[in-house]
C-alpha cells in the first residue's frame, strides 16, 4: 500500500515516539510512505519548537528525524503533472492551501493520504 504523509503526521510521530502514529510509521513494512520536500522544509523550520516540546537533545532529534526520513520516499514535486496541482488546488483552496503538494502527490501516484487535518 502507498501512503502519502503530511507534516502533521510526521510532527506527531517525532513528538511522541510511543504513539500509534509513530508505531505505524516506524514498524509497518507493508506500507510505503511518500512525501514531498515540503515536509523536510517544515521540519527544519519548526525544529526549535519540536525540540522544545519534546525535550529532545540535538542528538536525539537528529536520530529520530533521520530514522523517520529513512522510512519515507521523497518525491520531487517538479515531476508531478500540472493537472494534479490544478485538481488539488481546487480541493484545498477553502481548507488548507499548504496541503496542495501532498494531495497532488497522492493523486499522481495513486496513494492514500494520511493527514492530521480535520475535515470541514
Amino acid at each position: 500500500m502507498k501512503v502519502v504523509v503530511d507534516t502533521n503526521i510526521v510532527f506527531s510521530a517525532i513528538l511522541s515516539r510511543e504513539s500509534k502514529i509513530a508505531r505505524i510509521l516506524f514498524q509497518n513494512s507493508e506500507i510505503k510512505f511518500y512525501s514531498t520536500n515540503l515536509l523536510l522544509a517544515e521540519i527544519k523550520r519548526h525544529r526549535g519548537k519540536i525540540m522544545k516540546l519534546s525535550s529532545y537533545t540535538e542528538e536525539e532529534f537528529e536520530q529520530i528525524n533521520n530514522y523517520i526520513n529513512s522510512r519515507i520516499i521523497f518525491i520531487d514535486v517538479r515531476i508531478i503533472p500540472r493537472s494534479f496541482y490544478t485538481f488539488s488546488e481546487n480541493l484545498t483552496s477553502d481548507i488548507d492551501i499548504n496541503d496542495t503538494e501532498f494531495i497532488a502527490l497522492t493523486e499522481c501516484i495513486g496513494a492514500r493520504l494520511w493527514t492530521g487535518d480535520k475535515k470541514n
